[in-house]
């Protein structure tokens, strides 16, 4: 199983937010955008924070899907 986060971009699409700002307004380290943009896992509290900006739950942003 691997996770995808497909999902966060279609919402950020929806909100008009553009991934320099998610970037810039949660102080996400370079890396952790690569590893989203990637679709490879990051901690659970980045997760939860993106949530609360986002306003939304964590199945909203990703899912995880069979290799």
């Amino acid at each position: 199983m691997k996770i995808c986060y497909k999902k966060l971009w279609v919402l950020l699409i929806q909100k008009d937010i553009t991934k320099p700002q998610l970037r810039k307004d949660l102080k996400l380290a370079t890396g952790t955008m690569s590893k989203l943009n990637k679709n490879e896992e990051v901690s659970m509290s980045v997760m939860l924070r993106i949530c609360e900006y986002l306003n939304c739950d964590i199945g909203d942003i990703c899912e995880v899907v069979p290799k």
